[in-house]
């Protein structure tokens, strides 16, 4: 009989954190043991609305909550603050964090790899989630091999906080691993209005969209002479990044070292 793993979610209110509560609800090898909400300490899941699971406790503290529970991984999918001090706080605590928040800082993440490694623990960060938005930063990575000019534009829900996605930052970075540093476009072009152009990252532009009705959206845009290759990606609700999580969760049970991109992990 196949261990179950033993789990926390961070934020079971929010729409991601509401699919992950379903996604553990419906693996047999996942035991969710409690879930971390801001202002509901020592309830129960059921008491916070339509939760399967509902004897689950609700905890609002997570070192209160580490200590009454014991736990092998924490599932993250809230905001960057909490993200950060709930992954910190995790791996003192000898538990496996496996984070979908974007927004980290590279000192942030500098110091949870540092802990990862002085605990020995796996530990998961991972911008996107979505299988199919994995595989299209890994073509993009491919694609720039062949194509010096490329532009990003991502298109999120309105009530998204950071700009741009950690997908778009995290698909640039794989396209300069590629790519020679170049300034795009024409060598005088000017903005009449600032932001014309979009973020800068290495000379590649990145555009951010924010828009009610979308959920997760991007595409990656190469140009040479008389050609265009587009490579998207759409997410059209949650459940899309579920089975994401759930590789997540197999795989940091597995490994003792900290791991950023979904990519990764994907044979």
């Amino acid at each position: 009989m196949e261990k179950k793993i033993k789990i926390v979610i961070a934020g079971p209110r929010g729409r991601m954190g509401s699919e992950a509560v379903k996604l553990a609800a419906d693996t047999p090898h996942f035991d969710l043991v409690a879930v971390l909400d801001r202002s509901n300490n020592g309830l129960t899941l059921g008491e916070l609305g339509n939760f399967p699971l509902s004897d689950v406790p609700v905890f609002s503290d997570i070192e209160e909550c580490l200590q009454a529970v014991n736990a092998d991984v924490l599932i993250d999918l809230t905001v960057p603050e909490a993200g950060m001090h709930h992954a910190r706080t995790a791996l003192n605590y000898n538990v496996r964090p496996v984070v979908g928040t974007t927004g980290f800082s590279p000192e942030d993440l500098e110091e949870l790899e540092g802990l990862s490694k002085e605990k020995s623990l796996g530990c998961i960060i991972a911008p996107n989630f979505a299988i199919g938005a994995v595989l299209m930063m890994k073509f993009a990575k491919m694609a720039a091999k062949y194509f010096d000019d490329v532009e990003i534009i991502e298109m999120h829900h309105d009530r998204k906080l950071d700009a741009p996605s950690g997908t778009a930052v995290k698909t640039a970075q794989m396209i300069s691993s590629e790519r020679t540093a170049k300034k795009q476009g024409h060598p005088d072009e000017k903005e009449t209005l600032k932001g014309a152009r979009g973020a800068d990252y290495e000379g590649m532009r990145i555009h951010s969209v924010r828009l009610p009705g979308l959920v997760a959206h991007q595409e990656v845009l190469f140009g040479s002479e008389g050609q265009t290759l587009t490579i998207r990606h759409d997410s059209y609700n949650r459940a899309s990044f579920m089975s994401g999580v759930k590789t997540a969760v197999d795989t940091v049970m597995k490994i003792d070292s900290f791991v950023y991109g979904l990519e990764n992990i994907l044979e």
